[in-house]
C-alpha cells in the first residue's frame, strides 16, 4: 500500500514538472503573444495576436517537423524562418526532457530542475544567435562566441541535471513567484506604455506593479515614494540626459 501511495505521489510530480517543462518550452511564444495584443491598442509595434498564433502553431506542428525531416544544408538553414527555428532549437529539446521526465526517477529535484532552466537559458541563446555568421576559415565571427557558451551551458546544464537523476540531493525549496511576476510585469507595462501614456503616468505607475509584488507594501508610503521617484525621472530622462521621451499621455498633448 505504502509503495502504491508512494509510486503515486512520484508520478504525480513528475507529471506536474513536465508540464512545467511544456509550459518553459513555450514560454517565448506565450510572451510574443501577450506583447503582441498590445499592438491592438497602439502599444509597442510589432506582430498582430492573430499572425503570432497562427505563425507560432504552424512552425510548431508543420514547419520544424518538416524541416527535421528535411535536409539542413546550409541554403535550408537560411530559408527556415525564426519562429521555426526557434522551435527546433529551443522549443522541441525541451520537449523532449519534459517526455523523458515523465518516466525518471528524480532524486534531486533542486539540481533537476536547476539544469533544465539553465539549458533552456542556453537554447534561448543558441537561438538567438541563429542568425548571426559563424567561423569563416580562421576568422571568429558575430555568432561564434555565444554559439560556444551556449554550447556548453547545454552540456553543463545536462550534467547538472544528470546529477539529480543519479544522486541523491535536495528537494525543490519553496519560492515566492508574486515579487518577480509584478516586477516583470512593470517592466513590460513600461515597455508598452512609455509612448501612449507617457513618462510621468508610466514611471508612477509601474512602480505600483512592483509595490504590489510584496506583502509588506505599505500604499501610502508607496505613493508618497512614488510619486518623488516619478519626479526624479521627469527631470533626469528629458532635461539632465537629454533622452527625447514623451512627458504626458498623447490624448493630452494632441
Amino acid at each position: 500500500m505504502a509503495d502504491t501511495m508512494g509510486h503515486s505521489a512520484t508520478a504525480t510530480r513528475n507529471t506536474s514538472l513536465a508540464i512545467g517543462i511544456v509550459l518553459l518550452a513555450l514560454a517565448p511564444q506565450i510572451f510574443e503573444f501577450i506583447w503582441s495584443i498590445g499592438t491592438l491598442f497602439g502599444w509597442g509595434s510589432g506582430r498582430g495576436p492573430a499572425t503570432v498564433l497562427i505563425s507560432h502553431a504552424t512552425a510548431l506542428l508543420a514547419g520544424a517537423p518538416g524541416a527535421a525531416f528535411g535536409s539542413f544544408g546550409a541554403d535550408a538553414k537560411k530559408a527556415l524562418s525564426s519562429d521555426v527555428l526557434l522551435a527546433l532549437i529551443y522549443s522541441y529539446p525541451l520537449f523532449a526532457v519534459a517526455i523523458l521526465t515523465l518516466f525518471m526517477t528524480i532524486r534531486a529535484p533542486q539540481d533537476y530542475i536547476g539544469g533544465i532552466v539553465l539549458m533552456a537559458v542556453a537554447l534561448f541563446a543558441l537561438w538567438a544567435s541563429s542568425d548571426l555568421h559563424g567561423m569563416q576559415g580562421f576568422k571568429f565571427g558575430a555568432g561564434t562566441a555565444p554559439r560556444m557558451f551556449g554550447g556548453l551551458l547545454v552540456a553543463l546544464a545536462a550534467a547538472i541535471a544528470l546529477t539529480g537523476l543519479l544522486n541523491e540531493g535536495a528537494g525543490l525549496s519553496h519560492y515566492s513567484w508574486r515579487g518577480p511576476l509584478f516586477v516583470m510585469a512593470a517592466i513590460v507595462f513600461f515597455a508598452l506604455a512609455i509612448r501612449p501614456l507617457g513618462l510621468i503616468v508610466c514611471a508612477f505607475a509601474s512602480f505600483l506593479i512592483a509595490a504590489a509584488g510584496s506583502h509588506e507594501t505599505r500604499w501610502t508610503e508607496a505613493v508618497i515614494v512614488g510619486a518623488f521617484l516619478t519626479l526624479g525621472c521627469a527631470l533626469l530622462f528629458p532635461y539632465v540626459l537629454g533622452l527625447p521621451m514623451p512627458m504626458f499621455p498623447r490624448f493630452l498633448v494632441q
